[in-house]
């Protein structure tokens, strides 16, 4: 694009936006490249060469001006082109959307111009009464039986960043879209951005929605604790990382019948700054250091941590042998326990005479052991596509859970990952647990004991410039390897074009001769490019079988490393 048709388009683009600080932003860079500044206009390049696309994930990006950003313009042709996709669907009848939003920066602004354009284009829409968890907009689709769903977050990403979530309920359940509704939308929101934003029909006749939606949910989550022992037995340590998850989390634990929670006081009330962490991700070495500080000084038995939107869950445990006094338990470790707490649950749900009935899922590149538990209790195993879009479609559903630290422990309730009922149901486990006398750490030994160890590792290449992931994926694509480190390469299955029951996804998954597995797969909401390794052993004591499975997931981390450096 030749700088002055660049300039144009960046001057149309303030013509339309009303948002002030984004006018003002473009404005000077416009100043700028016309000044003939090469940094300006290389700015100006990457907001307007390319759009954010609207995927299954919605969108997410920086909060900046520009098509290739998240700003006010583009979520107005989002909102308006989500529109027009509902209307079409509505088989005569009013589509309707319940929107919710975070506390990130911009997040309640996006959700009111949401509201006011889906009512001027005739959708019902019902506005959350204030900042609340994703896992709350995701209850409420089908809680008002609505016909859509739109939560403003971008969960645990950089601070600067905001997303834009879509549900459907109906036949969907209130899961988040899959394709081809991505293309759908995306074709109409493109018909939208071809005129301006102001000239898009707005009205307040939007619904607030009441407090009962929150209360609801709040009955419906304490309810996921099955225990019959004493419900506060363990002592915990929580953190909201500067989001939304407190208040929701607190009502529930208190209505659960838990012991009040230490709190990490710097963490706990909503702020997009995200002072205290580098990133707002539970996962991110660092993030959970002052929980860790929190939880060292109360002695609690655990620590729980919610990120920024309060749909994952992170848990520590005390540990010794660490400096912080605690270790984080791996998102695999997490849903390895839960999954066998489901699946004691159906069974005993059946009877004693009867089969357990239903399905554990998790996503293809989750540890298998969550398919042993469900071999073990004669349960359906379903292995997804990465995404609770996925597992929350898997038929018979009772248990689903993907090793980023999201898990889905009520799917009749809520059909996405949330935290935080999968914090009440892990509490509901360790209660249970220290009835008898035992711990987590116990519990996860007694694991390896029935099911084997499963030890997980995982890489994440981030990158700036994104075309360098797909030079590596094309590379082990061309040259495949015929062995990882000293391990024989048995299978390797490319999903590019779908594989089985799945359907086509960029993903490798390498089988190695040992029975260790590697997936390789660009990540779907960070610049990252994600290797995701698992080993187990059922050999020799529970020690023998962690060193055997641990040893043999370092040596292939090791070895894709080399095969991956840039």
């Amino acid at each position: 694009m030749q700088t002055d048709d660049l300039i144009e388009r960046a001057q149309a683009w303030v013509a339309q936006d009303p948002d002030a600080e984004t006018r003002d932003e473009l404005n000077d860079l416009i100043v700028a490249a016309q000044a003939g500044s090469a940094d300006a206009v290389a700015d100006l390049h990457s907001r307007f060469d390319a759009r954010l696309a609207f995927g299954t994930a919605g969108l997410r990006g920086e909060i900046a001006a520009g098509p290739n950003r998240m700003n006010r313009v583009l979520v107005a042709q989002a909102a308006a082109g989500f529109a027009r996709y509902l209307l079409d669907h509505a088989d005569g009848q009013t589509p309707s959307v319940v929107i919710g939003y975070d506390g990130r920066k911009n997040s309640d602004v996006f959700a009111r111009d949401t509201a006011e354009l889906m009512a001027g284009a005739g959708v019902r829409a019902v506005l959350l009464p204030r900042l609340l968890p994703t896992p709350v907009l995701a209850f409420a689709v089908r809680h008002l039986d609505m016909s859509a769903g739109v939560m403003v977050t971008a969960s645990h990403n950089p601070p600067n960043d905001n997303g834009y979530k879509v549900y459907l309920g109906g036949e969907n359940h209130g899961s988040q879209i899959v394709s081809p509704v991505d293309a759908e939308i995306e074709s109409r929101i493109l018909e939208v951005a071809a005129g301006s934003v102001l000239d898009l029909p707005r009205s307040d006749a939007y619904e607030v929605g009441a407090d009962d939606i929150e209360r609801a949910y709040i009955d419906a989550t304490a309810s996921v604790a099955s225990t019959t022992a004493a419900r506060d037995a363990v002592s915990f340590a929580y953190t909201a990382m500067h989001g939304v998850g407190w208040r929701t989390a607190r009502d529930v634990f208190a209505a659960a019948g838990f012991a009040e929670p230490t709190v990490v006081t710097a963490q706990i009330d909503p702020d997009p700054a995200f002072p205290t962490v580098a990133f707002p991700n539970p996962e991110e070495p660092g993030a959970m250091d002052l929980s860790f500080e929190a939880a060292r000084a109360s002695g609690a038995d655990l620590v729980i941590a919610n990120d920024p939107d309060a749909d994952r869950l992170a848990v520590a445990i005390p540990d010794a042998s660490s400096d912080a006094g605690y270790r984080r338990l791996s998102g695999n470790e997490v849903g390895a326990i839960l999954g066998w707490r489901a699946a004691r649950l159906a069974e005993a749900a059946e009877g004693p005479d009867q089969a357990a009935f239903g399905t554990l899922a998790c996503s293809i590149v989750s540890s298998p052991a969550l398919a042993a538990v469900a071999e073990k209790y004669h349960l359906d195993f379903a292995n997804t596509l990465t995404g609770f879009k996925w597992v929350s479609r898997a038929t018979g559903l009772v248990y689903g859970y993907e090793e980023a630290l999201g898990y889905l422990v009520n799917p009749e309730t809520v059909r996405d990952k949330d935290g935080i009922s999968a914090a009440t149901a892990f509490l509901d486990l360790a209660n249970s647990l220290a009835a008898d006398g035992k711990t987590i750490a116990d519990h996860l030994d007694e694991f390896a004991e029935t099911f084997g160890y499963f030890a997980s590792d995982q890489i994440s290449i981030r990158v700036t410039d994104l075309s360098q992931i797909g030079r590596i994926m094309a590379a082990l694509r061309a040259t495949p390897p015929s062995a990882i480190g000293d391990v024989t390469v048995q299978q390797i299955d490319d999903l590019i074009d779908g594989f089985g029951d799945l359907p086509p996804s960029d993903v490798l998954r390498i089988l190695l001769a040992d029975g260790s597995r590697v997936m390789v797969r660009p990540s779907g909401t960070e610049p990252k490019l994600k290797i995701y390794i698992d080993a187990s052993s059922s050999d020799g004591t529970v020690a023998e079988r962690r060193a055997t499975a641990t040893a043999r997931v370092a040596a292939l981390a090791d070895g894709m490393r080399e095969l991956t450096a840039l």
